[in-house]
């Protein structure tokens, strides 16, 4: 998978937009070219997609290194994800909340995934 899939799939689960081969449809005869969305990439992409998640609970942190964590609960799902990008640290973490599969390639290179993904309380798990 690479960024411009996750992309589309968090354009069509979490914006509510149809995906064309080069452009996103957003609904009332209105699309944007698929270049001008990229929360990976762009910051202000990013909190638009974060915001139109919804989530529970969210966290951003700067680490004294110089890269970014993020944390973001939804649906009692928590992802997280440590980046040298916020923009990109708080897509990963969306996505991943939201239990999508993110695969090596689109990890940094030389570095294990950290992956989070849990049920917030015990009465979630046990379906009480």
């Amino acid at each position: 998978m690479t960024n411009d899939q996750l992309t589309a799939i968090l354009a069509e689960r979490v914006m509510g937009w149809s995906v064309g081969p080069d452009r996103f449809m957003m609904g009332d005869r209105r699309w944007q070219p698929r270049w001008r969305f990229q929360p990976a990439k762009k910051l202000e992409d990013a909190f638009r997609l974060l915001e139109q998640a919804a989530p529970q609970e969210y966290s951003l942190r700067a680490a004294e290194n110089g890269g970014f964590w993020a944390s973001v609960r939804i649906a009692g799902n928590t992802g997280e994800a440590h980046e040298s990008s916020q923009a990109r640290a708080m897509t990963l973490a969306v996505a991943r909340a939201l239990r999508l599969d993110i695969p090596e390639e689109l990890e940094p290179s030389g570095r294990t995934p950290k992956r989070r993904d849990r049920q917030q309380s015990g009465s979630d798990r046990d379906g009480v």
